[in-house]
């Protein structure tokens, strides 16, 4: 009987899809909410700052982490970048391809990471454009992300977003703060 082997390109992306499944759940229900408000597409784009995550091994020690979300036909393109153990520490990049699934919110995407090996839907659970912030999570509950358009919010828009996290019914005594580029 023959064995069937894994070519050696496709064991990262497994590993990483196994790493990113295997995280804790720090929710106090079992899934996130609904996402709040409608989002307007045009409002993706550009560089999103990482301003505080739920733990997960994808993320371990990554420091200054960014998304850039590009228009690409009818969804993005998107280069996540992360800087290992301090932010001008070693690069690293995963690239997506966003789509939105939800016409009517436009609040749902699912990337697409490796060409398609590794799939995920997050979830634009609630934003304020004016202020510059939105909070992503993961449909299952699992992860949560604060998102800014700047790489440091104020005092009080942070306070403000993580008070919405916490109504969300996230435990945010787990979150971690990444450091940003000053």
């Amino acid at each position: 009987m023959s064995r069937a082997t894994i070519p050696s390109s496709i064991v990262p992306p497994l590993l990483l899809a196994f790493a990113l499944l295997a995280g804790q759940t720090t929710m106090v229900h079992a899934a996130a909410p609904e996402p709040a408000n409608r989002v307007e597409l045009t409002k993706m784009t550009g560089r999103w700052y990482e301003v505080a995550r739920t733990p997960n091994a994808m993320q371990r020690a990554c420091e200054a982490a960014t998304a850039d979300w590009t228009r690409a036909g009818a969804g993005y393109s998107v280069i996540q970048t992360c800087r290992r153990g301090t932010p001008d520490g070693p690069k690293k990049e995963w690239k997506a391809s966003a789509t939105p699934v939800d016409p009517v919110k436009n609040a749902k995407f699912k990337l697409s990471f490796f060409g398609g090996v590794m799939n995920q839907e997050y979830w634009v659970l609630d934003h304020r454009t004016d202020e510059g912030w939105l909070i992503m999570g993961t449909p299952g509950g699992n992860y949560v992300w604060l998102l800014s358009k700047a790489p440091q919010l104020s005092a009080a828009v942070r306070n403000q977003a993580i008070a919405r996290i916490r109504q969300l019914g996230y435990d945010t005594s787990k979150l971690e703060f990444p450091q940003q580029v000053q």
